[in-house]
């Protein structure tokens, strides 16, 4: 299994390498105003990346929760599994159409893949550790917040 989360980091560092060149594939304009939004997007990225770390306290890690730590329900948490992946995620694709980059917007897409199976890999993980991870699964979302069903 740890080699597995080796070949994401290393997917990942690829990926974000990639990101920060520029290659020009196709060109296209947006308007301005339109700029805004997608800084703000960036911005926002930004502040759930935070969250998700302020949130783990002294627990995040590369691979793995430390073991002797309880599982973190609380703050951002509450909302979504893996706010960090979706900060990243948000801010790269705002990022990416606030430079009219095809290329960053591809690499995105591709990164979301990378996360969706790194998570899945993570929840494994996390199912083995905490009994009550599977519960947790059921109502918050991946990436996104779940829409709250009345019956939960």
């Amino acid at each position: 299994m740890l080699k597995k989360e080796v070949l994401f980091l290393i997917i990942q560092f690829v990926l974000f390498s990639f990101y920060f060149i520029d290659i020009e594939v196709i060109s296209y304009s947006i308007p301005s105003w339109l700029n805004y939004i997608l800084l703000s997007l960036v911005g926002c990225g930004f502040v759930i990346i935070f969250l998700g770390i302020l949130n783990l306290n002294d627990d995040l890690s590369v691979i793995h929760a430390k073991k002797e730590k309880p599982m973190v329900f609380h703050g951002i948490y509450r909302y979504v599994r893996h706010p960090i992946y979706s900060g990243i995620l948000l801010s790269m694709i705002a990022y990416a159409l606030f430079t009219a980059s095809i290329f960053k917007f591809i690499l995105t897409l591709i990164m979301g893949v990378v996360f969706y199976y790194k998570s899945d890999n993570e929840e494994n993980w996390m199912v083995e550790k905490y009994e009550q991870y599977r519960i947790y699964k059921k109502k918050t979302g991946r990436f996104l917040p779940k829409l709250r069903n009345k019956n939960y």
